[in-house]
């Protein structure tokens, strides 16, 4: 199978395996682990930019049989330990701390155990703008949302339906009713019902206190690993005032329609 879509990889000797990967995402699924893997990934750009790239991985919730390591001149750093239950969890490092080490735990019986993760690379900006690093929660302030609005994967206006918290992974998903569809880089956002309503879901930290309530909002953020993950959100007649103040001193950075 082409790594974009799923790489199995099947092995039954004590030896240690290369994989090389040049898609910029996709996933990795190892059967019945024995050895190790070497997961290098060289994505289709200059060696040179490799120095500003983030490497994103996430383990299948039931992936099991291997630790996985950061590897760099021989030595490991582990990084997802065999057995380890993080739903959700991502672990992410800079392209130039190291490639992956994924190695086998030894097993009475190997049947049945399957190790995989879903990959990302990102340049280091956007990573940080994941919005989920030093302070997930804080509002955006007016510069940074008028950026989000120009450089997010998706820009809508719309209402906050319900929210749906999911305490083992601590997330909670908001149901959202769209009234404008600004941009979407994936049809997260998708005509439901004989209505003709406009609906989608956006994922969140559970620590943020996301509740239901009234008014609209200008919900920005990030496709991460087939999710909508939230970035800045607010309401819509505050990002109304900063836009027009923006526009009339010609600062705005891109033009959207804000009604």
């Amino acid at each position: 199978l082409s790594p974009c879509s799923g790489l199995t990889h099947e092995s039954h000797r004590k030896d240690v395996e290369q994989v090389y990967l040049r898609c910029s995402e996709g996933s990795i699924e190892w059967m019945y682990p024995t050895g190790a893997l070497i997961v290098n990934l060289r994505p289709n750009i200059s060696p040179a930019s490799y120095k500003h790239l983030t490497v994103c991985i996430k383990p299948f919730k039931d992936s099991a049989g291997a630790n996985i390591y950061l590897e760099k001149t021989g030595e490991l750093k582990l990084l997802v330990r065999d057995g380890e239950r993080s739903p959700s969890r991502v672990y992410c490092f800079g392209y130039d701390q190291g490639g992956l080490f994924v190695e086998a735990t030894p097993q009475q019986d190997i049947s049945r155990k399957i190790t995989g993760f879903q990959y990302e690379l990102m340049s280091k900006g956007m990573a940080a703008d994941l919005h989920t690093a030093s302070a997930p929660c804080r509002p955006c302030s007016d510069t940074e949302v008028l950026l989000a609005v120009c450089t997010s994967d998706f820009v809508i206006r719309g209402s906050i339906q319900n929210v749906t918290n999911e305490a083992e992974e601590q997330e909670s998903i908001i149901h959202v009713g769209v009234n404008k569809l600004y941009r979407q880089k994936s049809k997260v956002f998708q005509l439901t019902g004989e209505s003709g309503n406009w609906r989608g879901q956006i994922k969140t930290l559970l620590e943020c206190g996301v509740k239901p309530g009234d008014g609209d909002f200008l919900f920005t953020g990030r496709m991460h690993f087939g999710e909508a993950r939230l970035g800045c959100a607010p309401r819509f007649k505050d990002f109304q005032r900063m836009y027009k103040e923006a526009k009339d001193k010609g600062l705005n950075p891109c033009e959207i329609g804000p009604d």
